[in-house]
């Protein structure tokens, strides 16, 4: 695994099955956003059973393959090994970057979720191919994380790091052209997709600006 397969992923998605309603369920909320070009999927659900989660983890990985797209576990690098998705995603209180390597190796990328510039650097001396950054504006799902960080934070995070920065937190069609002038190689959404009315629209909306 390397960098150069993130080269196309602009739109990442978190996944958040709460989020999405019986009228649409989070294999079709899902399916319809890599139908409309998202490249890469994280797997996100922390309440699940380990059972739960790698069953899920085994149909994700099923419906990625099918649209081309990639696939990351959040923390759990044995689901991620066992379903031969293509990286981890690590928060603050995870197993550590080094670890996941002695696991893994090379199979896996690892991408690490950053909230200021201390830890964003951090993450690339440790080995990361790539951070989220944020939250940039105000969301609920990143208040726990303080304050948003705003655009100069992430132009000053793109400015020391080498690292592919997916911006998050807040983030919707209208505002994500400013992010990507920012320095954003790409951007990270879980209800500006997964509450949308029209999924597919939304979708396509991001990665036009995106483009």
């Amino acid at each position: 695994m390397n960098r150069e397969q993130l080269k196309d992923v602009s739109l990442y998605l978190i996944t958040d099955r709460t989020l999405c309603t019986a009228r649409c369920p989070l294999y079709l909320a899902i399916e319809t956003a890599l139908e409309a070009g998202v490249k890469a999927v994280q797997l996100r659900e922390k309440d699940l059973s380990t059972r739960g989660l790698l069953d899920m983890a085994y149909w994700m990985k099923e419906l990625t393959n099918e649209y081309g797209a990639q696939l990351f576990i959040n923390d759990r690098v044995d689901i991620a090994l066992s379903v031969e998705a293509d990286g981890v995603h690590l928060g603050r209180q995870s197993i550590s970057i080094q670890a996941v390597r002695k696991i893994a190796g090379k199979t896996l990328m690892i991408g690490v979720s950053t909230h200021t510039i201390g830890e964003a650097i951090e993450a690339e001396q440790d080995g990361a191919d790539f951070i989220t950054l944020g939250p940039v504006y105000e969301t609920p799902s990143k208040a726990k994380y303080g304050k948003p960080i705003g655009l100069e934070t992430l132009k000053e995070v793109k400015s020391r790091t080498t690292l592919p920065i997916f911006a998050v937190g807040g983030i919707k069609p209208g505002n994500v052209r400013k992010v990507k002038e920012a320095g954003a190689d790409g951007i990270a959404v879980i209800s500006a997709i997964l509450k949308a009315q029209d999924i597919k629209k939304t979708t396509e909306d991001f990665l036009r600006v995106m483009k």
